[in-house]
């Protein structure tokens, strides 16, 4: 595993569009050119080029749009399935087909997956089946397992 550190001028570039500003006291390191670490811990991962905050850095700070899911979703959304429509309670109206967007569970709000949109909302509420999230990171999976 190759670990290089930044700065924190560089990383606060790198995530600019979440506006997540940190100290330089914090340590930030990049591994093997996928995943970022604060301070050891995974805060986020490139995804086709594109950088997308970690389930536990959702846990603590609000960066996404949501997306909330009946618990019947839950066993299949850390099985790392694809959301599919009949599981959404709620969608957030800004959700734009291509936005990453977090999957909590209706009653913890606990985040579960953070996928791709595959529709815009207005679409994603019209339609009454199919998939409409592409999972690319949930919960028991390895940038999870990398605490």
């Amino acid at each position: 595993m190759k670990r290089v550190s930044l700065r924190s001028k560089d990383f606060n570039n790198l995530v600019a569009e979440y506006s997540y500003g940190i100290s330089k006291k914090d340590t930030v390191e990049i591994i093997d050119d996928s995943i970022i670490l604060v301070n050891k811990k995974p805060c986020f991962f490139y995804y086709e080029k594109k950088l997308v905050p970690t389930l536990q850095n959702l846990q603590e700070k609000d960066l996404l749009k949501k997306i909330v899911v009946d618990m019947g979703a839950v066993r299949f959304l850390v099985g790392g399935a694809d959301l599919m429509r009949p599981g959404i309670k709620e969608i957030d109206a800004s959700l734009k087909e291509g936005d990453f967007v977090l999957v909590v569970d209706i009653n913890n709000k606990k985040p579960l997956m953070v996928g791709l949109a595959l529709f815009d909302a207005e679409e994603m509420q019209a339609l009454t089946s199919g998939k409409v999230v592409k999972n690319i990171h949930y919960v028991g999976d390895a940038i999870w397992k990398f605490i």
